[in-house]
């Protein structure tokens, strides 16, 4: 007997990914995990993630991190032919997805408005810094610049030192996370009434709406939150806490965990010291508790903590750098690091999807496309004939 091929959540929807670099990329490569057909559309020169740092001439380790198992092909909108090759693509599409700077694609004629004429199921997300509306649509989206803006920074790192940015790019991901939400959503939503919608996700937006209990914290008590370091806003003690050879999580979140802490350092009495004895004192008080948790804890090595805080089923963990998380063997057991073969990279590492589904599993491992690879392929299955092909390549327009 043949094999069974095993459908996947989003069977038979086409997207068209007109986007580059972040947030927009990694929003269609999520669908695409998902069983969508995406179609990334590139300008003659190719997403610019394509020539970053260890790159092979048009391919990259960064561009198929956010672009793997989609289909690609060139289309140079700057032209009157390739802007009304992608009019008549969507046409038959369902999802297109654009992360130009707002009016853009209003200006190429490529607006939501104008799309829905010819296609009034098509659902159109656009990903942007600040949005589609407000007085501050029309500037650029940066990651970096959008943390500062929508707060971020201003609570990442030690009190008293310089603002920071997160570790990752997390407006960036937030935004094409959010995106994926309201597009799932529209989908749901058609499926009722056969119309589709404009998904407007933005990276301001991403940067504060992820910011819950920073808000609570102005909302609720009228301060300004501030950065604290690893310790938590609202929970104490719940941070990185040193060892004798380095440092290692500690989450003691409550009074019964708390109780259980101090009894394994042989500190009994903080359960009665007014200032720890719930976790309003214990938060007023964090850096006095982490102080005096550390002049236990710094005695011995973080291995000896880590065990020893499992037995009493108290939550802590090691703080592994990257390498050691690809190497962890849970973290491989969940497949989140993946291989595959890729015809320019050769054999390379990619990390696996976080989203487990069990009758429509993801597939997180195929490679991104070679710039332009699929272009006479999806030109034909648009209703181009092979002469229409050849005439567009000539004149540029497609690569």
């Amino acid at each position: 007997m043949g094999a069974v091929l095993m459908s996947t959540a989003l069977d038979g929807l086409r997207v068209l990914d007109v986007t580059q670099v972040m947030a927009g990329p990694f929003c269609a490569m999520l669908l695409c995990d998902m069983g969508a057909d995406v179609i990334k559309v590139e300008a003659p020169s190719g997403d610019s993630s394509r020539r970053m740092a260890g790159g092979k001439g048009n391919d990259s380790a960064a561009f198929n991190a956010v672009n793997r198992g989609k289909r690609g092909i060139v289309l140079d909108l700057k032209s009157d032919a390739g802007v009304q090759i992608l009019r008549h693509l969507s046409e038959s599409a369902d999802i297109l997805i654009e992360n130009y700077r707002p009016g853009v694609m209003k200006r190429l004629g490529l607006s939501y408005e104008s799309l829905k004429r010819n296609n009034p199921r098509l659902i159109y997300a656009s990903i942007s810094g600040y949005g589609q509306t407000g007085p501050a649509a029309g500037k650029g989206g940066f990651d970096l610049v959008a943390q500062g803006v929508s707060g971020l920074m201003s609570v990442t790192g030690e009190p008293g030192r310089a603002p920071i940015k997160a570790g990752v790019p997390v407006t960036d991901l937030g935004a094409g996370l959010f995106a994926v939400c309201g597009i799932l959503a529209a989908l749901q939503y058609r499926e009722r009434t056969e119309q589709g919608q404009h998904v407007d996700a933005a990276l301001v937006d991403a940067g504060l709406a992820l910011s819950v209990w920073e808000a609570t914290e102005l909302f609720s008590r009228g301060t300004v939150p501030g950065p604290l370091g690893s310790a938590h806003r609202m929970s104490a003690p719940y941070q990185a806490i040193r060892c004798s050879d380095g440092y290692i999580t500690l989450g003691a979140a409550n009074d019964r965990l708390f109780v259980r802490l101090a009894t394994l350092l042989g500190r009994p009495e903080w359960c009665d010291d007014p200032r720890f004895s719930g976790d309003a004192q214990r938060v007023e008080h964090r850096s006095v508790l982490a102080e005096a948790i550390e002049e236990v804890t710094s005695r011995e090595s973080r291995s000896h903590w880590l065990e020893a805080l499992e037995a009493q089923d108290i939550p802590c963990g090691p703080i592994n750098d990257y390498e050691e998380v690809s190497n962890d063997p849970h973290v491989r057991s969940r497949e989140m690091v993946v291989e595959t073969d890729h015809p320019t990279l050769g054999r390379i590492k990619t990390l696996g999807t976080p989203i487990k589904m069990s009758e429509t599993p993801l597939s997180p491992g195929r490679p991104a496309p070679l710039l332009g690879q699929h272009t006479d392929e999806v030109l034909l299955e648009g209703g181009y004939s092979q002469d229409d092909v050849a005439e567009f390549r000539s004149a540029g327009v497609i690569r």
